[in-house]
């Protein structure tokens, strides 16, 4: 009786797992930290590692593409210009590890306990992204590809993907394809599948306020002269009412509000606020009035603050007031707010509230737009049976909480919708120390991925 092609991945997967997770392990040993440029060797590492893994594989045309920063690495397999094109997009960046205290591990050392991969880039992205290389070689070694398949994976996600648009303008020839693959994003729970149908967009910024010109003594000073931490503490606790709503003026007037049906849909998804509540050691929960905790995670706008200094902070006391106070805010987006124009009022507004003692500058880094995926597309379904077969139940379909602002670049310049199978868990710690990745979860992505370009073929037929 001939193997069907199922069977087939599945063999290969469990006569390969233990090297798949020896080889993820060899990549996540890189620390391809893009945000601080002495980890520029390692990140040019990473991409090395890519290319001669996709080589190795069969891909063709493999390369690096440079870029005004970090490369992307390309590499496709055209196997019938007949067969649908599946574009598989991943980043091998990562954020750094810091504070390092708090890992009970060496974040670049991955250790393996408990059913879990802990290390930075476990899950995000260099896990989920290596999942689609390891069903590549699943559906090669197998003979099963489904699909033509293009790679582009880039090494500057975490600063914003800067360079990436550029790249996709100017390959539009290259990197045509029927559908965009992503797995950068989670899953309810392991028993419970759900694939990602929105994302929320962002604008970051960063704010400075300004007193005297030096650090002056605040025993001579103090009474006398602004404070400028004092007073950027005072504007950011403005920036949210009694009931948690923001107060930049005009920043909800493009927000789309749910209807009572769709946040009702939504409210089907499994969700323990007591065990959430003990995961993250809280005795109560927050968040703008009248919504619930995953409704504030994922369809309501937010402002954050994301770090916050000035003065001295080393050991032991310093009495001054000092010249400067710094804080990074990020705002996340819901549909039809525009990134840009929400840095603006942003801008304005925070200006606006400053007290003629000081001087503030408002800084834009990078931002993103949010974006709503189609659930009822073919690639859509397709995803939907694969995951279906593999944990035997089907997917809920949920909005994430955070960005992906190359989602809706690529639908803007590419025309390509865009799959979020995402298969991490909000647990795994991305961006934290002791960032994880379960075994389990690595392992069901790949068997996954290649149904997912089965049932993407049949379909498209």
């Amino acid at each position: 009786m001939q193997q069907s092609a199922t069977q087939a991945y599945q063999e290969y997967i469990e006569n390969n797992q233990t090297r798949f997770v020896e080889e993820l392990c060899n990549l996540i040993r890189i620390p391809s930290i893009s945000t601080d440029k002495s980890y520029a060797k390692d990140v040019h590492q990473a991409a090395e590692f890519l290319k001669n893994e996709l080589i190795k594989l069969g891909a063709d045309k493999v390369e690096i593409c440079p870029t005004a920063g970090y490369p992307i690495v390309y590499g496709e397999k055209m196997v019938n210009p007949t067969l649908p094109t599946v574009l598989v997009y991943g980043h091998y960046d990562v954020q750094p590890a810091d504070p390092l205290e708090l890992w009970t591990s060496p974040p670049f050392e991955p250790r393996i306990a408990d059913g879990y991969i802990y290390a930075r880039g476990a899950c995000d992205d260099k896990g989920q992204m290596f999942m689609h290389v390891k069903a590549f070689e699943v559906m090669m070694k197998t003979g099963n590809l489904a699909c033509n398949v293009k790679f582009m994976l880039e090494g500057e996600e975490e600063i914003g993907s800067v360079n990436l648009e550029t790249f996709c303008k100017a390959n539009k020839d290259r990197l045509k394809a029927d559908v965009i693959l992503i797995s950068d994003t989670s899953m309810i729970a392991n028993d419970v599948p759900s694939i990602t149908a929105g994302l929320r967009g962002l604008s970051y910024l960063e704010v400075e306020v300004t007193s005297p010109n030096r650090d002056l003594h605040s025993g001579l000073y103090g009474g006398a002269v602004a404070n400028p931490i004092n007073i950027l503490c005072q504007m950011i606790a403005s920036l949210h009412d009694e009931n948690n709503h923001i107060t930049v003026k005009g920043f909800y007037d493009k927000v789309v509000e749910l209807s009572a049906a769709e946040r009702a849909e939504m409210a089907k998804a499994p969700f323990d606020l007591e065990a959430y509540k003990k995961a993250l050691d809280l005795t109560e929960i927050h968040g703008e009035k009248g919504y619930t905790t995953l409704e504030r995670a994922s369809i309501r706008p937010t402002l954050d603050v994301n770090g916050i200094w000035g003065g001295y902070t080393g050991q032991g006391a310093k009495t001054v007031i000092p010249s400067k106070a710094y804080a990074k805010i990020s705002m996340r987006l819901v549909p039809n707010q525009v990134s840009s124009e929400i840095s603006d009022l942003f801008q304005k507004h925070f200006e606006s509230i400053a007290p003629a003692s000081v001087k503030v500058k408002v800084t834009a880094h990078h931002g993103g737009e949010p974006v709503v995926t189609p659930t009822d597309s073919v690639a859509y379904k397709a995803a939907e049976m694969a995951y279906n077969a593999t944990f035997g139940k089907k997917p809920i379909p949920q909005r994430g909480g955070g960005s992906i602002p190359i989602v809706a670049m690529f639908k803007k310049e590419l025309g390509i919708d865009t799959v979020l199978m995402g298969f991490g868990l909000d647990s795994d710690a991305i961006h934290s120390p002791n960032e994880k990745f379960g075994l389990f979860n690595f392992k069901r992505g790949i068997e996954t991925i290649p149904l997912f370009y089965k049932y993407f073929a049949e379909l498209k037929k």
